[in-house]
């Protein structure tokens, strides 16, 4: 048997992973609920707009399918300089990189930054990628707690005492996946002086779901930065509702000149994978520079239907939930006794029972995730009541 490697078989994606058993079950006959992707265009009503969709047919008809520049196609650097900029920090054109999808943008900063036994500290719980990325460069991941009970917000106690000078990135999700959590101007200010007292410490802004704050609070890291270097997070695939077109970006801010070489490094990786797709780009840059009141209505719709879910959970005995104040997910707490020391198996058994499909706490953290689910609340109000009928039922039974 030829040796897989170890750095590939110790990757877990708990999002995906819980999709196989539930593949299974659909070439049964099943139909599965599924809340478990933070894909919004798998659920109704939610569409990409059409002035987007039809640039980005526009560019596949006139021929624009050949490489764009590395660093991505300047008209959409420029486009997105802009609107960081009106986030309230001095963003120019050249700070911007345009990766296939934040997740490769991660990617690109852990190769750029991080050396055997540096660390990055990152919420738990947190995006998985976070924890499964770092070890293939010989680092680590650290998890900060996000405490539960008071609206899974930043423990500052923890922070300072996991952090030490082999802790190359800072990491910030802001609004959080999976919990929803919403850091505020005053949270960002004190997690930036933490990291200010670690000169080789870099913060990453997790942006990605910044349209979808349902609170007021949500404030750029970068535009609170005077001091600290930022790497800013975004991309079209939450906010714009077109997850499949994979294009993302980082913005670095660098307010006192330190990431020269990083940033050498990083645009060095940029060059040897080619670049993002060009179709793809010119759907989000129509995006940037359309009409965006079309995301009303999306919001409005979103936020309807985690009211629903907030209802609904408050009503069935044996699960909690804090209100999320943005992205689309809940992380809801297990308080039945059969389950609230196994998620995962919850999760298996009410899929096989159910045919409703969660995603299992823990694998998002095993420390500070485990005896919580995560759903996404984007399915109709219809789907959803009927996930939750079954859920009501499965713990009953329980």
């Amino acid at each position: 048997m030829i040796p897989v490697s170890a750095r590939a078989s110790g990757i877990e994606y708990a999002i995906r992973d819980v999709v196989v058993p539930a593949t299974k079950l659909e070439q049964q006959g099943h139909e599965i609920i599924k809340l478990n992707i933070g894909d919004p265009i798998a659920y109704p009503g939610l569409p990409t707009p059409s002035h987007m969709v039809d640039a980005f047919a526009k560019a596949v008809k006139d021929g624009r399918n050949g490489y764009s520049p590395s660093y991505g196609l300047p008209e959409l650097r420029t486009a997105i300089a802009k609107d960081e900029s009106s986030k309230g920090w001095n963003c120019q054109s050249d700070d911007v990189y345009v990766c296939h999808g934040v997740t490769e943008a991660l990617q690109i900063i852990f190769a750029a930054t991080l050396e055997p036994d540096t660390k990055v500290l990152a919420p738990g719980p947190h995006y998985p990628p976070y924890l499964a990325y770092p070890q293939m460069y010989g680092a680590k991941t650290i998890e900060y707690r996000l405490k539960n009970d008071q609206g899974w917000s930043l423990d500052f106690d923890d922070i300072e005492a996991k952090m030490d000078d082999d802790v190359r990135l800072l990491v910030l999700i802001n609004p959080n996946n999976p919990t929803g959590n919403v850091a505020s101007a005053e949270d960002i200010d004190r997690l930036l002086s933490i990291a200010a007292k670690y000169p080789n410490c870099m913060v990453i802004a997790d942006e990605i779901y910044d349209g979808l704050d349902f609170t007021g609070k949500q404030v750029s890291v970068a535009s609170r930065s005077t001091n600290v270097p930022v790497f800013t997070l975004n991309g079209v695939s939450k906010v714009y509702y077109a997850p499949g077109w994979r294009i993302g970006y980082m913005a670095l801010h660098d307010p006192i000149n330190t990431m020269i070489d990083v940033r050498d490094g990083i645009e060095r990786i940029l060059r040897s994978r080619l670049c993002a797709s060009t179709p793809a780009q010119l759907g989000y840059l129509a995006g940037l520079e359309g009409d965006r009141s079309w995301m009303d209505e999306h919001s409005k719709k979103v936020l309807s239907r985690r009211n629903l879910c907030i209802e609904r959970i408050n009503q069935i005995e044996g699960l909690d939930v804090q209100n999320p104040g943005g992205a689309f997910y809940m992380f809801i707490k297990l308080t039945h006794p059969k389950w609230t020391h196994d998620d995962k198996s919850f999760v298996l058994d009410l899929l096989h029972q159910e045919h409703v499909l969660l995603v299992h706490g823990s694998g998002f953290s095993p420390e500070f995730g485990a005896g919580h689910v995560r759903l996404v609340y984007l399915a109709s109000e219809e789907a959803l009541h009927e996930a939750f009928d079954r859920i009501e039922r499965f713990l009953k039974n329980s």
